[in-house]
C-alpha cells in the first residue's frame, strides 16, 4: 500500500463541481468542510490486507502445505478440527487431508493460516517493509539465496503488494527446487564415502594419540618416582616435591603436556561424533536409495516377465481369479493395463477418479472389485481419500502404486499379496 501522503497527492482534494462553485477566491487557508469530509473518508478506508490461505487457487495449496508446514504441525491442526484419524495416518495422508482443508474457510483453513503465520512471523515482519511487487521480489531473491525458502514463500505469496505475475514466478522457482533434490543423490553418495574414509582416519589418529597420552603419563609417573627416590637417598627422608626445583619444573611441563593432549583428544572426539552423525544420515540416505533401486528393479523384472508371457489356451484355470479396479492414471495407458490384467487372468474395471466419470459410480465399482489399485502421482486428493474410505467400509484391499506407468502395475499383478484376502 503506498504511503498516505502519496495517496492524498494523487487524489483531487475537491470534486470538480465543488471547485467550480467555490472558485479560486474561496480557497481560504482553513480547509472547507468538503475537504475535511473527503479526507475523513480517505482515512477511514481500510488498508489492503494480506491474502488468506483459502483465497488461493487449489493448485497452490499443495505447494504451500508441503513447503511451509511440517507433518507434526499438520497433525496438530487436523486433530484440533476433529480428524482423529490423523494420529496414525501416514505423512502422505496427512498432507492430502491438509490440502483439502486449506480451501475450506469454515473447516480448518483458518487454523492452518494461523499456524503458517505463527511459524513464519519473522519472515512476515521482514516482508512488511516492502511497498511494491518489485520490493517483494527483491526480498524473495535475498531469502532464496540464504536458503530461507519456507518463510519467504509464505510471506511473499500473502503480501498485499504481490500480484499474479509474481505469484507464478515464485511458485515456479519453488516447484523446480523439488526436482533438484533428487539430482543431489550421487553427490551425497560420494560424500558418504569420503566421510567413511575420514572417519577411519580420525579413529586411527585418536588411537595413536591416546597411546601417546598413556605413554606420557607413564613416563611422568616413573620420573616422579625416580626423583623422589634420589631425594630420599641423599637426605634419608623423601622431601616434598616443592623443595626440589627440577621436580617442580618437570611436573609442570608434564601437566601442561597432559592438558594439551586432553584438549586435543576432546576436540578430536567432537569431530569424530560429528562425523558419525553425518555418516549415519548419509547411510540412511543410501539405504533409501538402494530400496528405491530394488523396487524399480523388481518392477522392471515384472514387466519383462509379463511381456514375455504368452497366454496358454490349454490351461482352463486363470492365474488370477479376481476383479481389480484401477482408479485414476492416464487414459492413453488404460488399454495396455487392461490387456496385462486380462493376460494375468483378472477382470479389469476402470474409473478415472471423477474427471469425466461420475464420482457416484465409485461405491458400486468398489463393491464389485476384489482389490483396488490407484497411482499416487495421477489421482486427485479427494478421489484418493474417498477410495480409501470406501475400501475400509467394504473391507476391500487397496494397493497404492508408485506411478501411473506399466511397471508398477505389472509388479503388483505378480505380487502374492494381491491374491491374499483382506484389506
Amino acid at each position: 500500500m503506498p504511503p498516505l501522503s502519496e495517496t492524498l497527492l494523487a487524489r483531487p482534494l475537491l470534486s470538480p463541481a465543488l471547485t467550480g462553485a467555490l472558485g479560486r477566491e474561496s480557497l481560504l487557508p482553513t480547509p472547507p468542510r468538503a475537504i475535511t469530509r473527503e479526507l475523513e473518508e480517505l482515512l477511514a478506508r481500510p488498508p489492503r490486507q494480506r491474502s488468506k490461505l483459502w483465497e488461493f487457487g487449489t493448485n497452490l495449496h499443495c505447494s504451500i502445505i508441503g513447503t511451509c508446514l511440517s507433518t507434526a504441525e499438520l497433525r496438530q491442526v487436523l486433530l484440533k478440527i476433529g480428524r482423529k484419524e490423523a494420529t496414525g495416518a501416514t505423512e502422505h495422508d496427512v498432507h492430502a487431508s491438509a490440502v483439502l482443508v486449506a480451501g475450506k474457510h469454515q473447516d480448518g483453513a483458518k487454523l492452518l493460516h494461523k499456524a503458517l503465520d505463527r511459524r513464519h512471523r519473522v519472515a512476515i515482519s521482514q516482508f512488511d517493509r516492502a511497498k511494491s511487487a518489485g520490493e517483494v521480489r527483491a526480498l524473495w531473491r535475498e531469502a532464496s539465496k540464504r536458503g530461507d525458502i519456507p518463510g519467504a514463500y509464505w510471506a511473499a505469496l500473502t503480501h498485499p503488494a504481490t500480484n499474479e505475475t509474481l505469484v507464478r514466478e515464485i511458485f515456479a522457482e519453488v516447484h523446480m527446487l523439488s526436482h533438484l533434490v533428487g539430482a543431489a543423490n550421487r553427490a551425497d553418495i560420494r560424500r558418504l564415502r569420503q566421510l567413511e574414509d575420514e572417519k577411519a582416519d580420525l579413529e586411527a589418529r585418536l588411537a595413536r594419540q591416546q597411546e601417546q597420552l598413556r605413554d606420557a603419563v607413564t613416563n611422568r609417573d616413573r620420573a616422579l618416582r625416580e626423583l623422589e627416590a634420589r631425594g630420599g637417598q641423599s637426605t634419608g627422608v623423601a622431601p616434598p616435591l616443592a623443595t626440589v626445583p627440577a621436580e617442580g619444573v618437570l611436573a609442570t611441563e608434564l601437566k601442561l603436556l597432559l592438558d594439551r593432549c586432553e584438549t586435543r583428544r576432546e576436540r578430536i572426539a567432537l569431530q569424530l561424533e560429528e562425523a558419525r552423525t553425518t555418516l549415519i544420515a548419509e547411510r540412511n540416505a543410501r539405504t533409501a536409495a538402494e530400496a528405491r533401486e530394488a523396487g524399480l528393479r523388481h518392477e522392471l523384472d515384472a514387466i519383462e516377465a509379463s511381456l514375455g508371457d504368452a497366454p496358454d489356451d490349454n490351461d482352463p484355470t486363470p492365474r488370477l481369479d479376481l476383479t481389480v479396479l484401477y482408479i485414476g492414471g492416464q487414459q492413453a495407458r488404460i488399454g495396455h493395463l487392461r490387456e496385462l490384467a486380462e493376460r494375468a487372468g483378472a477382470v479389469f474395471l476402470y474409473h478415472d477418479g471423477g474427471i469425466e466419470d461420475r464420482r457416484g459410480m465409485l461405491p458400486g465399482l468398489v463393491s464389485r472389485a476384489d482389490a483396488v489399485l490407484f497411482p499416487v502421482d495421477c489421482i486427485s486428493h479427494a478421489a484418493m481419500l474417498q477410495v480409501k474410505r470406501l475400501c475400509y467400509q467394504a473391507g476391500k484391499k487397496f494397493l497404492p502404486l508408485r506411478s501411473a506407468g506399466l511397471a508398477p502395475f505389472c509388479a503388483v499383478l505378480k505380487d502374492p499379496a494381491l491374491a491374499t484376502p483382506g484389506s
